[in-house]
């Protein structure tokens, strides 16, 4: 991996679509660009820091998962090697080398599709308050990590500025209908069963992650990124125990730092020391080599 950051980018001739919280997408007519930068977003706040490598880590894997589950669902990947986008981004091709991927332009469905295997993050804390998760009520007694007996379908709202909500199923099937959430739900469960036996036999359980889906020639696909570290937990299977937080390769560590400072979790948001760059980028790039098999 090159060892260059790059926190935002400026493609002079192109028209800049939307920088998101970590992605800049430029539209590029029947296509968009979708550039992973070095950005870091922590309680839907963008922090000041960039992390080293991240983008390359969340493109690499990306392309994988597409590749892996494009049996379930069709994404929206058209390519990642950049000797084969258009001509006019020659100029710019070691920038976007790496950390790019060219991509059918589909109609978002704006909810996020999160499913969760086991019990932590904000589903943990939710549940200590109410023994449910978005609507879903649980058993009394379960433990913080505790394995569910079966994945949990637990929607969001997607916010473009501020935080996504969690929602109940009742209420995006409200706004989308009863057939398409249907159909969202089970491609979710699909996709994480697929992607955590695959990473079991790596040595990686997934906790929980989310997907996002478009519409692409009134055919539904798997859009944005898939089973990264910025959207999914990962932790190692060899030291799971239930009952505690576990360790993890993915922006928990950052979160985890986070919270032992006194920000209200709203912008601005507070540098990150050194040691915790360093140590999310070793994470990232670990997780990457784990479920890649790179040496």
């Amino acid at each position: 991996m090159v060892n260059k950051v790059v926190s935002s980018t400026n493609l002079n001739g192109f028209k800049l679509f939307k920088r998101g919280k970590v992605r800049d997408v430029y539209d590029l007519g029947e296509e968009l660009l979708l550039i992973s930068t070095d950005r870091i977003s922590c309680f839907d706040v963008v922090l000041p820091d960039c992390i080293p490598h991240k983008g390359e880590v969340l493109t690499r894997l990306s392309a994988f998962w597409f590749e892996f589950t494009k049996d379930i669902i069709p994404n929206h990947l058209i390519t990642t090697d950049v000797e084969k986008f258009p001509p006019g981004l020659a100029k710019y091709k070691e920038e976007l080398k790496n950390r790019s991927m060219l991509t059918v332009k589909a109609k978002a469905v704006p909810f996020e599709c999160v499913v969760r295997g086991y019990l932590s993050g904000s589903g943990w804390k939710e549940y200590q308050q109410s023994s449910s998760i978005c609507g879903i009520k649980l058993p009394r007694g379960l433990r913080e990590s505790q394995r569910f007996s079966k994945p949990i379908f637990t929607p969001a709202t997607k916010e473009e500025n501020g935080h996504d909500r969690n929602i109940s199923y009742e209420d995006m099937e409200k706004d989308l209908g009863a057939d398409l959430c249907r159909q969202l739900k089970n491609l979710t469960i699909a996709l994480y069963q697929k992607a955590s036996q695959y990473a079991e036999t790596r040595g990686i359980i997934i906790a929980d992650t989310k997907f996002e889906f478009g519409f692409h020639q009134g055919r539904l696909i798997l859009i944005d990124e898939a089973l990264t570290p910025d959207s999914s937990r990962f932790w190692p299977k060899d030291r799971y125990q239930v009952g505690k937080p576990q360790p993890s390769f993915d922006k928990q560590f950052v979160r985890d730092y986070l919270e032992t400072l006194p920000w209200g979790k709203t912008p601005p948001a507070p540098g990150l020391p050194s040691k915790i760059l360093e140590e999310t980028s070793r994470l990232y790039r670990e997780i990457c080599r784990l479920l890649l098999g790179d040496s």
